[in-house]
């Protein structure tokens, strides 16, 4: 049964994309220098070692990649890694939606694409 695989494979893209946009959200806090010349990389990971957002982003990868391991011992990784691209979308999409960042056509294609991409994959397993 290679649904239950994916499924999981699913799920640890879900949860990357949470940690993603977690870690994003932590970061957020950091008020960056008006130029990137001033800012400094001490006082950045200085936040992030501090901010409990990106701890538990970091935390919430840690468990991907264990329930990761799983998946890589019942797929084939030609058919599991594609999937992680997935993550590229549903990231894109919460990130217009919720964390007001840019959206554009020429993005919605690219995701459209990778959508039929994993599918046509997901498909031969």
């Amino acid at each position: 049964m290679k649904w239950v695989p994916l499924t999981v494979a699913l799920g640890c893209v879900l949860l990357s994309s949470l940690a993603q946009v977690l870690m994003k959200l932590g970061m957020n806090a950091h008020t960056s220098p008006a130029s990137p010349a001033e800012a400094s990389v001490l006082a950045t990971y200085g936040h992030a070692l501090t901010n409990p957002l990106v701890w538990t982003g970091l935390a919430l990868y840690g468990l991907s990649a264990g329930l990761w391991i799983w998946v890589l011992s019942r797929l084939d990784v030609g058919v599991a890694y594609p999937l992680v691209s997935l993550g590229f979308v549903l990231t894109l999409l919460v990130g217009v939606q919720w964390l007001g960042e840019a959206f554009s056509w020429q993005r919605l294609a690219g995701c459209g694409l990778i959508v039929v991409g994993v599918m046509l994959l997901a498909s031969d397993a």
